[in-house]
This record gives C-alpha cells, sequence and structure tokens, in this order.
C-alpha cells in the first residue's frame, strides 16, 4: 500500500514545469535568429515562408490561428508587412516585438539617390517614436538632437526615395541585413524568454551569446569576400539592401523597383536601360521572389551579368544557422557576379 502510494505523492509534491513560450515570427531571418535562441529548447513557427514577398502576403487562416494562439510573435513592423499589423492589434502589447522599433536597432531613412549620392553615416540615426525616449535621450545617443524633427516631416511630407509613398514610416524596415542589428535583436529575444521562461533563461542566454560570435564570423567572412569587389557597379531589383551595403561599405547605382517592390513604369525602366549602358554597370540582382523579366530586359546588350540576390535567404535551410548562412551567401552572390 505504501508502495503504491508513492508515486501519487511525489507527482502531487513535485512543482509543475513550466511550459515553453509558442513563438510566431514573420520572416525567415528574424525566424532563423529566434530559433538560435531557442535552439534546444522549442522551435518557433515562421509565418511567411522564405519564397515569399512580406510586402504583400496573403495571410492563410492556419497562420492568422498560429499568430493569435502564439505567446510571443516577433516581426519586422507594419512598414515592411502593413497586412499583419491587423492582426497582431487583438494581442496584448506585451507580447508582440517590433524589431525595428527597438530602441537598440540602428535605423536608415528611405534613400533617396545611389552610387555617389550613397547617404554615408546614416547608420546611426535612430527613430524610436514608439518609445519612451525623450527628446533629449535621442540627441544623446546619435548625435542628432533634431533626429525625430526630421522624421516626423519626413514622414509628412512624403519625402523619401524618389517621393515613393512607404506610409507612414520614413525608415526602411530591410534592417535584418544589418547584422548589428541581428546582434541587438538576439540579446533581446534572448532576455524577453527568459523573462517569460525561467526555467530556461541560462540556456537562451547562452545561445544568444554563440549566436553573435557566430555572426561576428560570418560577417568577417562577408567582408573577405567583398573587399575585393567593393567599387564594381551593381544594379538591385529593389531597394532592399541599404543596411547591408552601409555595413560592408558597398554602392549600389540603383535599383529597378522601389522599396517595397512596386513595378517601375515605362519611362523608369528606359532611364535604366540608359544608366546599364552609360555607366558600365557590371551586374544586375534579381530576386526569387518577383519576375526577373525587367532584369533580363535591362541586361540585354548590355554585357552585364546577371545573378541572384535574396534578401530574405529563400534556397536556405529554416532554423538556428539561418542568418549567418544568410549574411555569407548573399556576400558570396554578389562577389561571383561582381568579378566576373
Amino acid at each position: 500500500m505504501l508502495k503504491s502510494l508513492s508515486l501519487p505523492l511525489a507527482l502531487a509534491a513535485a512543482p509543475a514545469l513550466a511550459e515553453v513560450p509558442s513563438v510566431a515570427v514573420d520572416i525567415a531571418p528574424l525566424h532563423g535568429l529566434v530559433a538560435r535562441v531557442m535552439d534546444g529548447v522549442g522551435t518557433p513557427e515562421l509565418i511567411v515562408p522564405a519564397g515569399a514577398s512580406p510586402h504583400d502576403f496573403a495571410l492563410r487562416p492556419s497562420q492568422a490561428r498560429a499568430l493569435q494562439s502564439a505567446d510571443l510573435v516577433v516581426w519586422a513592423g507594419p512598414a515592411l508587412a502593413p497586412w499583419l499589423d491587423r492582426t497582431l492589434d487583438t494581442l496584448s502589447s506585451e507580447a508582440v516585438i517590433d524589431v525595428n522599433a527597438y530602441p537598440e536597432t540602428r535605423l536608415l531613412k528611405w534613400r533617396e539617390s545611389f552610387g555617389d549620392g550613397h547617404d554615408h553615416g546614416h547608420a546611426d540615426e535612430m527613430a524610436h517614436a514608439d518609445h519612451d525616449h525623450g527628446e533629449d535621450d535621442h540627441a544623446e545617443h546619435d548625435g542628432h538632437a533634431n533626429h525625430d524633427d526630421h522624421a516626423e516631416e519626413d514622414a509628412h511630407t512624403g519625402h523619401g526615395h524618389a517621393g515613393h509613398d512607404h506610409g507612414d514610416s520614413a525608415y526602411d524596415p530591410h534592417s535584418w541585413l544589418d547584422p548589428a542589428n541581428a546582434k541587438a535583436w538576439s540579446r533581446l529575444i534572448a532576455e524577453t524568454l527568459a523573462e517569460r521562461d525561467p526555467e530556461n533563461a541560462e540556456r537562451y542566454r547562452a545561445n544568444a551569446s554563440e549566436a553573435l560570435a557566430e555572426i561576428d564570423a560570418a560577417s568577417a567572412a562577408a567582408e573577405a569576400l567583398l573587399a575585393p569587389v567593393r567599387d564594381h557597379k551593381f544594379l538591385v531589383f529593389h531597394d532592399a539592401y541599404h543596411y547591408f551595403e552601409e555595413h560592408f561599405d558597398l554602392h549600389a547605382a540603383g535599383a529597378v523597383s522601389l522599396g517595397d517592390a512596386a513595378a517601375p513604369g515605362p519611362a523608369r525602366v528606359r532611364a535604366l536601360q540608359a544608366q546599364v549602358a552609360a555607366e558600365g554597370i557590371t551586374c544586375l540582382f534579381a530576386e526569387p521572389q518577383f519576375d526577373s523579366g525587367l532584369i533580363d530586359t535591362l541586361a540585354e546588350g548590355t554585357g552585364a551579368r546577371i545573378a541572384t540576390l535574396d534578401p530574405l535567404g529563400s534556397g536556405l535551410e529554416t532554423g538556428p544557422g539561418f542568418y549567418p548562412a544568410l549574411i555569407t551567401g548573399m556576400a558570396k552572390a554578389m562577389a561571383d557576379c561582381l568579378k566576373g
């Protein structure tokens, strides 16, 4: 009798194990960072497949349910995926991390020119209107006392990237292509999960520490690949690479499409054709999420090479190793095309 009671009594006395938080992430690069931090503890759910464009993705019912049931959602904000904003409005603010609204994120304004007009020095400009930082705090942090005023002015006047309307944001949301941001977010994700899941807190933090070293190694490998071709001219499909260019000191000569991948008009296509021929542009980069027909048209008769550059890493295996593979893969694709 005593033996038969011992197991139930032991179970009753044991504390209940906390469940690992369920996490949903909008795009594959962020999913990779979360997966690395959660490695060995749990697996986050990816909402937008890497082969799809986050600009105009159609949310399926199963994905909407995954978002609604998630304990934590990590996303790149409404400037990248405005269709997701309405769904997340139904969740508590504590359950959502917008990485582009995080104070440590380095944000760049939508650029207005390419090539010689490249916006150097903007990597330190930051805009976090949704955070409780005063004007003095912003000025002390980044050295731009009037930064928020400029951001508000630009947003209201529509000023930014050839006058194109990017919604309410004056800032480019493709910020995951700056490895410095990926490192900051890895720390943020680890601390957020540690607070929600104290039993695995040390694992999250250890994983994040390892992730930072892996991102640094990937950045160093990318730098070695890109240094020999830094002065070669290239054209990208859409203006998604500003952060990557700033981090590795590259200079795109232009973009076929605008920042949200809107189709260019005939006049813009003609102007780009003339630019490719006149400037001796070495390489034109297509993207797997979009029709490459325009790139083919621009390259005709110019001798420019065509390659694929993918800011979302659609050919990569999702999971903990995704982000370093994305950075080195993009660097290799660029270097291979540019060196000829």
